[in-house]
């Protein structure tokens, strides 16, 4: 069992985060201006000197996993060092930060479960559909541009690029909206996956810029946990194909960086704490929980203010961190600057931070009870940091 780093941190969106790393790129790659500052560690001479640029997002490696299961490993090899992530540091977050360059301050996403005030329904995200239920918004006639105002970072740029998806995502009403400006592909397992970027590496395919995707160790994660066998095995199986690619990328001219959007922390049933058992807590909602099982955004009925918070300090306190929404956006949490219209209705009257391993769980009516191993999202240092590897020039 990994050995996890708990302590709380904060994401450094000063010139330490992923969002930082964008502003980077941008700079190298001809976008306008960004009000975040560019990375501090990132090799501004290596940057100059590329051909042609590939950020490869591994879904959920995090710094300590990397180091767990691949210490030795030639990915290892390859680290430069670490970013933080953004808050909360999850995929709807931090994949939105990828793809759009912004950090959630910005681009308003703030995980998987959001309540859109203009649809008057809390949705899943990335999938696009309500939480009720499997039918996409699209098919109501809802465009997701009419709810999520993020920009594309690809049609930022003034070169040409392309984005590397699984092909059950190339298509879907998230890659296309965050998608525009680039030349989207898909793939079918790691063989393809590694050889279409090993093929861009060697300037095989028109683009300067490649945004390519690998989601499955992220949900091996969550079935397992980190610390899981299968999770190793994979590890070991992207490490070797990765490592090819990245003797291809320091022959031709390419500069390969691969990196995450978060970490993983491993929790059980014995850490999640699920709303059923606490009715009266429940009562003084107006929605269901919102966010994540780590990072938690509650929407309090009139009046139950003082005896919601008063319920969650002398029950909880052993689990959760209270904090009033307003307070955290002003904290600097979400990022930096003028805070996207949306993002207070997003987050909702209080922010629920979970302590330890611990998760929250509010289960609607015909919603499946998934019993998940493996968590991120939240507070700690183990689900914010996440590592900076460089191949090529």
């Amino acid at each position: 069992m990994i050995d996890h780093d708990l302590k709380p941190l904060k994401p450094d969106y000063q010139g330490g985060s992923i969002v930082n790393l964008m502003t980077s790129l941008g700079d190298r790659l001809g976008a306008a201006s960004s009000a975040y500052a560019p990375l501090t560690i990132m090799p501004q001479a290596r940057l100059a000197r590329a051909q042609r640029v590939a950020l490869v997002v591994i879904d959920g490696l995090g710094a300590e996993l990397l180091h767990h299961v691949g210490a030795a490993s030639r990915l290892a090899g390859l680290q430069i060092g670490t970013m933080t992530s953004v808050y909360p540091p999850t995929t709807a977050s931090a994949i939105t930060s990828y793809m759009s360059g912004q950090a959630p301050q910005q681009h308003g996403l703030t995980g998987w479960f959001m309540h859109f005030r203009k649809l008057g329904a809390v949705a899943a995200v990335l999938p696009f559909m309500p939480r009720f239920g499997r039918v996409p918004l699209a098919s109501s006639g809802i465009s997701p541009a009419a709810l999520i105002s993020a920009p594309s970072f690809a049609a930022s740029l003034n070169v040409p690029s392309a984005a590397l998806l699984p092909s059950d995502l190339v298509d879907s009403d998230y890659s296309q909206l965050l998608g525009v400006g680039s030349k989207r592909a898909g793939y079918r397992g790691l063989s393809d996956f590694a050889g279409q970027l090993d093929g861009f590496c060697r300037g095989d395919t028109a683009g300067d810029y490649l945004y390519p995707y690998w989601p499955k160790l992220d949900h091996l994660c969550h079935l397992h946990g980190p610390s899981g066998d299968a999770v190793r095995v994979h590890f070991e199986a992207l490490d070797e194909a990765l490592g090819d690619v990245a003797e291809t990328a320091a022959k031709s001219g390419t500069l390969l960086i691969i990196t995450a959007d978060h970490g993983f922390i491993d929790s059980g049933p014995a850490e999640r704490i699920d709303l059923e058992t606490h009715p009266r807590l429940a009562d003084m909602l107006s929605l269901p929980l919102c966010g994540e099982p780590r990072t938690a955004f509650a929407y309090v009925r009139a009046n139950r203010a003082e005896a919601f918070e008063n319920y969650v300090t002398d029950e909880l306190a052993h689990a959760i961190d209270l904090h009033p929404a307003d307070d955290f956006i002003r904290a600097g949490w979400f990022g930096l600057g003028a805070p996207h219209p949306e993002l207070a209705s997003r987050v909702g009257d209080y922010v629920l931070c979970m302590r330890d391993r611990y998760t929250l769980r509010d289960q609607i009516v015909g919603e499946n009870d998934v019993q998940l191993l493996g968590v991120h999202g939240g507070l700690s240092t183990a689900e914010q940091r996440v590592p900076l590897m460089l191949a090529g020039p």
